[in-house]
């Protein structure tokens, strides 16, 4: 099993001053708009955390990510992007949507996003990787639990091979609640999203002001007529579209570019 924060320590994270996230819906941050409509997202809450470590405006953030996007569209547009960039940090999360489509290979997904590991860490000082989430409670999405569990093993096998450390979303068992994920059951929440930017910092080394795995409010339970009709809604409203769109090849970031693609001040 990798060391999650192997050579990362507070002096070297306090040094770190440029960060560029790689990936798709989930590092652009889909389920957690901002007052303007633009998605902030985990990565972006990471960005602020770790501008916090430096002198006001000595830290750049991009973001390179896109919804819907597969792996290969990402190691072919993002990835060398990124390394033009040349950030001292790269969050690269990738390959979920991959293992999502019917047929799927875990084990040829991971051989390829191994090899975009191995380009960005010629570069890169620090690449942090992504697992994927425990779906084990989660509608339709419980049925691929194995294929899941499969890529993140292997993610953490890759982390090992090139010294990388590892944002291990399976093991945070704060976002396996509800309110931890949007009203599509796709994406987190604004919740969500806080809490594994703080896991992330963590990490990196980070002290952090709030427990990510810190447990949820009580919450009043619903009924199974509820619960029921919940279901009904969502799969009306989020999982037929989005099945539909993947039996028709369609993406939901086709016309999408990415939201911060230089490095800028933060």
């Amino acid at each position: 099993m990798a060391d999650d924060s192997k050579n990362i320590s507070n002096s070297a994270n306090s040094a770190i001053g440029s960060y560029a996230a790689v990936g798709d819906s989930f590092t652009e941050g889909v389920g957690d708009p901002g007052p303007d409509g633009a998605y902030i997202g985990w990565a972006d809450r990471l960005a602020v955390l770790l501008a916090d470590q430096r002198d006001e405006g000595d830290f750049r953030y991009a973001n390179l990510a896109v919804r819907g996007r597969l792996l290969d569209r990402i190691i072919e547009e993002q990835v060398p992007r990124a390394q033009q960039l040349a950030p001292e940090l790269v969050t690269f999360c990738a390959g979920g949507n991959d293992i999502l489509r019917p047929g799927s290979d875990p084990d040829a997904v991971a051989e390829r996003y191994e090899a975009a590991v191995a380009a960005l860490r010629e570069t890169v000082p620090t690449v942090l990787l992504c697992t994927g989430f425990d779906t084990r409670g989660v509608p339709v999405l419980k049925h691929l639990r194995g294929k899941i569990a499969t890529y993140t093993a292997h993610v953490r096998a890759i982390a090992d091979r090139h010294d990388c450390p590892v944002l291990d979303l399976w093991s945070l068992k704060s976002v396996q609640d509800r309110r931890a994920w949007s009203e599509d059951r796709l994406h987190l929440s604004a919740d969500g999203h806080t809490r594994v930017a703080l896991r992330a910092a963590q990490v990196l080394g980070l002290a952090v002001p709030a427990d990510p795995d810190q447990p949820w409010p009580p919450e009043t339970e619903r009924t199974a007529a509820e619960a029921r009709r919940d279901n009904v809604h969502w799969a009306r409203e989020h999982l037929v579209p989005w099945i539909g769109r993947r039996l028709r090849g369609v993406s939901s970031g086709d016309d999408v570019e990415p939201k911060r693609p230089d490095l800028l001040p933060l």
